[in-house]
């Protein structure tokens, strides 16, 4: 009679955990490096979200003689030219309006 065993030994096991570690410590730093590019991706989108919404904002409200533009986030809520989701988000990404331009903090 022989007595057969099904499983892994000791030594199986210490290697599958040894490379699923490996892989881990592979691929960690990359998902962090990605996010990073991801975040830094969706501020230059939003950016470009608030620029289209001043341009429509100015042409639809054009300036007197010698004032210069100024446009803020509340205005543009105000007008529906953004949402309040898309304001807090770009408040989140910290972009700013100066006359007539949206601009994003360098972080």
């Amino acid at each position: 009679m022989t007595n057969v065993r099904r499983g892994f030994t000791l030594v199986e096991m210490t290697i599958v955990l040894f490379i699923i570690s490996l892989l881990i410590l592979i691929i960690l730093p990359n998902l962090n490096t990605q996010r990073q590019r991801a975040s830094k991706i969706h501020g230059n989108a939003m950016t470009t979200v608030v620029q289209g919404q001043v341009t429509a904002y100015l042409d639809d409200h054009p300036l007197k003689d010698d004032q210069q533009p100024h446009v803020t986030f509340a205005e543009l809520k105000a007008g529906h030219y953004l949402t309040a989701q898309q304001v807090a988000r770009a408040q989140q990404e910290q972009i700013i309006i100066k006359g007539d331009q949206a601009l994003a903090k360098e972080k």
